[in-house]
């Protein structure tokens, strides 16, 4: 049976949002349908393809491909989907588009697609949110280094209307918008940013009889609901209150047709509150060690590097004198020695997988599984590895992450900026009994703000350890190489987040 609610993914990156709305309901009935899935990013694209997919399969068979299962372990070479159910292949083929928000193209399609939507599903929602790199606080910084950069012409700071423009199209229930927190200080010739979206927001529909009324999404210990707001900052959803297992506080809109607002006052859902750490998600993971990316890459040698420094930092005068950080490194160099089992690359299921009373690692865990996957660690400089191993060694210490000033001497690296106080945070460890900071697509580019909490690893997050960071089953595979995997996880919603947003919504439209 196909859902009644037809859900327009804009700027779906690999599908965040779309799989926490798609996972409403049972497998034969769900709440909503993904209608149509929008990113110009081709390989985001093959990710959302494959998933699209996969959701199709499950509908007609109830259970994932074993020639998935098989891929998924690293067992066969893709194979070929359409030759497994084409009825299914055919039909997410339909459902992902490659364009590139702003054209001529997508609009052309977009408006195409809008009528047959209509005709399929009995309403519509549109959910997704522009890029943030012209909002972000980071990416400002960056820009305003770049002495040719112009904030009125960088079209990334109006993609919003893009948005905008297919609301006046579609017309869809409910909207929702997502976006990062530096949208609310972001400015245009002294003008907000956010000030300008939500004018244009509220002035949808005709002068007298505005078609949306605007609610942030509101969290009163374990239950949600829809508030009328005022103040810019209420519109902030922190993530670890809906249990996610990180610190990810973005900026969520939500407009609903005015023939549904009265109802939207009424509604309230539970939330999953419970506080998660980083060790919670990805502490039962098999234990890697990282490569070497310069000089030779194997296991004797990343141990002789480890135990090196260990023994190192064990002799300064400064370590020597806290007795907790002396131990770590003490038994670091004395027992890697004696221990050359660790690998880059081990995919075997943790134990007692899938028997989780959790209900997060419930929705991450999957029982069909054989391995897991995109469990892998990429190649690190021997001198930041032993800053990685300070860090981490650090964090477990004192239970905050070290700034430059906490780093010995020995450990300082060659970077002009490293004691003026600007991103003095440049080496940051992910707590173990914490919820991890924001997992963002810089973590594409290297592990420095991204360190694995156990010194006796002494790396940067895998890709699948930060995909459970970002509570995405481990089913959830994303295609491209490292690089492009990284940077897909680091720009999606939390769909376990998306989940419980899409159940709120699914109480107005009940």
């Amino acid at each position: 049976m196909s859902a009644s609610i037809g859900v327009i993914d804009l700027f779906a990156g690999p599908g965040g949002l779309g799989e926490g709305f798609s996972s409403i309901g049972n497998v034969e009935n769900r709440s909503f349908g993904i209608a149509m899935s929008v990113e110009k990013d081709s390989v985001a694209n093959r990710t959302l393809l494959l998933r699209a997919f996969l959701r199709k399969y499950q509908q007609h068979h109830n259970k994932l491909p074993l020639e998935f299962v098989d891929f998924h372990a690293g067992l066969i070479p893709e194979p070929n989907w359409e030759e497994m159910d084409k009825e299914a292949w055919q039909s997410a083929g339909e459902e992902v588009f490659e364009l590139e928000l702003g054209t001529s193209e997508a609009r052309e399609k977009i408006d195409a697609e809008a009528a047959n939507i209509h005709k399929k599903f009995n309403d519509t929602i549109l959910i997704g949110g522009p890029p943030c790199q012209a909002y972000s606080i980071v990416g400002r910084v960056r820009s305003r280094s770049n002495k040719n950069y112009v904030p009125e012409k960088d079209g990334r700071q109006y993609l919003f209307r893009e948005y905008i423009k297919v609301i006046e199209k579609l017309r869809p229930a409910i909207f929702l918008m997502e976006n990062v927190k530096g949208m609310l200080s972001s400015s245009i010739k002294s003008r907000k940013v956010f000030e300008m979206l939500m004018e244009n927001l509220a002035s949808l529909g005709t002068t007298n009889d505005h078609l949306y009324d605007l609610r942030s999404i509101v969290v009163d210990e374990n239950k949600a609901y829809f508030k009328e707001s005022s103040k810019p900052s209420d519109y902030i959803i922190r993530a670890e209150k809906f249990g996610i297992p990180q610190r990810r506080h973005r900026v969520f809109i939500v407009g609903i047709r005015s023939d549904l607002s009265s109802k939207a006052s009424e509604v309230c859902i539970e939330i999953d509150n419970l506080e998660r750490s980083v060790n919670d998600v990805i502490g039962t993971l098999p234990n890697l060690r990282s490569g070497i990316s310069k000089g030779q890459d194997n296991s004797k040698e990343w141990l002789g590097i480890v135990s090196k420094s260990a023994k190192s930092l064990s002799l300064n005068p400064i370590i020597k004198e806290n007795a907790q950080l002396l131990e770590i490194f003490k038994n670091i160099y004395m027992s890697l020695n004696k221990n050359s089992q660790l690998t880059r690359f081990l995919n075997e299921l943790p134990k007692n997988y899938g028997s989780s009373n959790d209900e997060l690692m419930k929705w991450i865990e999957n029982k069909e599984l054989k391995a897991i996957a995109q469990h892998e660690t990429r190649g690190h400089m021997a001198s930041d590895l032993k800053r990685y191993l300070f860090a981490s060694a650090f964090g477990r210490v004192k239970d905050y992450s070290p700034k430059a000033s906490d780093f010995p001497s020995e450990l300082s690296p060659n970077h002009r900026n490293w004691n003026s106080g600007k991103f003095n945070d440049r080496f940051r460890v992910q707590l173990e009994n914490k919820a991890s900071t924001t997992i963002t697509c810089h973590i594409s580019k290297d592990g420095h703000y991204f360190i694995h909490p156990d010194p006796y690893q002494c790396r940067s997050l895998t890709v699948r350890e930060a995909a459970r960071l970002q509570t995405f089953p481990d089913d959830y595979l994303f295609l491209g190489n490292r690089t492009q995997q990284y940077v897909q996880v680091g720009n999606a919603v939390p769909p376990y987040l998306a989940r419980q947003i899409a159940l709120l919504i699914s109480k107005v439209l009940s």
